[in-house]
């Protein structure tokens, strides 16, 4: 029962299940990324690590754990499991592109679940690229939910980060311009009403991370 309500939590808080115009959770994800790179210096894949916040956290861990301390990585495995399966529905809220080409994914691998000593759950997986892709043309990441039922915000420390990239190769984020006052109000009244405030809503608050190579 315990894990059946963990995995529609999860899912729901994913925008998993259908989304109709109904009240629904509302889920902030701090987010950090790593770009994988190869030997020939393409890069290859995502590596997510996404922490959910303290509400949403109680109630992922809900009856889990012993004694009072957190669930372990292996109580959660099957839930890492299920969830990464079902975000491919979602593309992973991941939009890698060079200029106006989007990259697909394959299935993502070396997924994990945890729980640190506050119970803030913790999601980690990493994404194959299908294709790998040179970055000597500007490579731009966004982590974003389109419609904005989860809010991604980048971590504020190494947010983006490189691993084994060839020399000379940089980061660069752009943060998203200030909303409106008309976005304002949306924003405010799909929260309290709990629905979504439209499906282009969730790209006008997401960073975009450029990544560079000589």
């Amino acid at each position: 029962m315990v894990v059946r309500l963990f995995v529609a939590l999860l899912l729901a808080g994913f925008g998993l299940f259908p989304r109709p115009a109904i009240a629904h959770p509302h889920v902030w994800v701090v987010a950090h990324a790593q770009i994988l790179f190869a030997p020939d210096g393409k890069i290859t894949a995502i590596r997510h690590v996404w922490t959910f916040d303290e509400m949403y956290s109680a109630f992922a861990t809900q009856g889990l754990g012993k004694d009072g301390k957190p669930p372990t990585r292996e109580e959660l495995a099957p839930l890492a499991k299920s969830n990464v399966e079902s975000l491919a529905e979602f593309q992973y809220f991941t939009a890698a592109k060079t200029g106006p080409k989007f990259y697909e994914f394959n299935e993502p691998k070396d997924f994990d679940l945890e729980a640190d000593d506050k119970k803030l759950v913790t999601l980690s997986f990493t994404l194959p690229l299908k294709t790998p892709v040179s970055a000597q043309k500007p490579f731009t990441l966004m982590v974003y939910d389109p419609t904005y039922f989860v809010d991604f915000a980048l971590a504020k420390d190494n947010a983006l980060t490189l691993k084994d990239a060839p020399a000379g190769c940089s980061v660069t984020t752009l943060r998203p311009e200030p909303l409106n006052a008309s976005d304002n109000a949306k924003r405010d009244e799909s929260f309290f009403s709990g629905l979504s405030p439209g499906a282009d809503f969730g790209i006008k608050l997401a960073p975009r991370s450029i990544v560079a190579c000589p």
